[in-house]
């Protein structure tokens, strides 16, 4: 059964260490999830996965598993975990924010109060997508932690578009969570967790009425969601301190699309998230972007805490570049993953030049990795320095060091 139970919390930061229980096992946060939107981790395998540190992925988007390979192929061979030989936690995304993205053009895709009407990218067939359907589809993907269906709230329109699409949102997660108690466990029977999605935009009293609306429902866990959260890091923050208050301790916290640096990871969990996810670490790989710098501890606002340094001002380097060439370092000193202790700057950058599907697959290797270390850091700060429920500590990789 799905359980979140507090390892630890931080002394002066809302920053928090948590177990969390799922039908396919046990995973501790702060936890990155590399992305899986088409049932795979570009260039990476299983192995690869967990081999840099992945506890739990973000596999198989609703709406991109209805359009392939279908859901007829994914019961076939018993669910997600099955098709993709992932046996740990996974989550899986409603299909909301891809809907967001094709309504843009009206001509693949449209929203009403009912859901998203879009059209199959393949054979031109409408597919409906609901919060009923949604669900469905969930059921047989068969991840441990399914999502409410929702609509992501864009940053333009104002607070009228904002408004909108909160109250969307608030119907639909009735209606999520009446056809998720209707089935509670997957179509091969174990349990899934829901998770509801806090809209409102950037404006404070939409997003407390939806954090209140979220944790009335008794959904699993919390999401923080909309256009602006990942992209925008300030206003990311400032929204989790406006609606973190609200939250209760005893269930997961998770912001949606945030991890475009190593440095977000380390700002969110400060503001007291459990979880996030995020595609570019893999695809700043695949285009030459790949994580350099050091996870320092120091004193940050007068607390106890960490920081990325980065190597350059991005935070990462450009192996394309012609410096790189006879560059005989690792792509980050210090790193234990798999590419950095075995390969130099100058092969990763004579493979990006020659276009080979092995630099693909170093890159993500080291970029995920990196994520997984920072918040491998995080969590023994917090055990380290903070509070702790000893009862809870018997599970390893989480034990204090000090």
């Amino acid at each position: 059964m799905f359980k979140t139970e507090i390892i630890a919390t931080h002394p002066t930061l809302p920053a928090r260490v948590t177990r969390v229980t799922t039908a396919h096992g046990e995973f501790s946060t702060p936890a990155f999830m590399p992305v899986g939107t088409r049932a795979f981790v570009n260039h990476m395998t299983v192995t690869d996965l967990t081999d840099a540190g992945s506890q739990i992925i973000l596999g198989g988007n609703t709406y991109h598993m209805l359009c392939a390979p279908g859901l007829d192929i994914i019961e076939r061979a018993g669910g997600m975990h099955q098709f993709m030989a992932w046996h740990k936690p996974m989550l899986t995304d409603s299909g909301g924010f891809q809907v967001f993205s094709l309504s843009k053009q009206g001509n693949i895709c449209r929203i009403d109060d009912v859901g998203a009407h879009f059209k199959h990218p393949i054979n031109g067939k409408v597919i409906h997508l609901t919060p009923q359907t949604s669900i469905q589809t969930q059921k047989i993907t068969g991840a441990d932690i399914i999502m409410v269906f929702d609509e992501c709230t864009p940053e333009t329109g104002g607070r009228d578009a904002a408004e909108k699409a909160m109250a969307r949102t608030a119907r639909w997660l009735h209606e999520s969570i009446d056809a998720h108690l209707a089935q509670p466990t997957s179509a091969y029977g174990y349990a899934q967790a829901l998770f509801g999605i806090v809209q409102g935009g950037s404006f404070r009293d939409l997003r407390e009425q939806s954090a209140a609306q979220i944790v009335a429902s008794g959904v699993d866990g919390i999401a923080i969601g909309g256009e602006v959260i990942g992209f925008d890091m300030l206003k990311t923050r400032e929204i989790i301190d406006w609606v973190r208050p609200l939250l209760p301790e005893n269930k997961s916290r998770y912001t949606m699309g945030v991890g475009l640096r190593p440095q977000d990871l380390i700002d969110v969990v400060a503001a007291g998230i459990d979880m996030f996810d995020c595609v570019a670490p893999t695809r700043n790989a695949r285009h030459g972007a790949l994580y350099c710098g050091a996870i320092v501890e120091e004193k940050v606002d007068g607390h106890d805490w960490l920081r990325f340094v980065g190597a350059t001002d991005t935070g990462h380097i450009l192996i394309k570049k012609a410096i790189y060439a006879t560059d005989d370092n690792p792509i980050m000193p210090g790193c234990a993953c798999y590419t950095c202790q075995h390969f130099t700057r100058a092969y990763l950058h004579f493979l990006f030049k020659q276009k080979s599907q092995l630099y693909g697959q170093l890159a993500c290797i080291h970029n995920v990795a990196v994520m997984h270390a920072v918040c491998a850091k995080m969590r023994e700060i917090i055990i380290n320095s903070g509070s702790l429920t000893r009862a809870n500590l018997a599970q390893p990789g989480i034990e204090p060091t000090g």
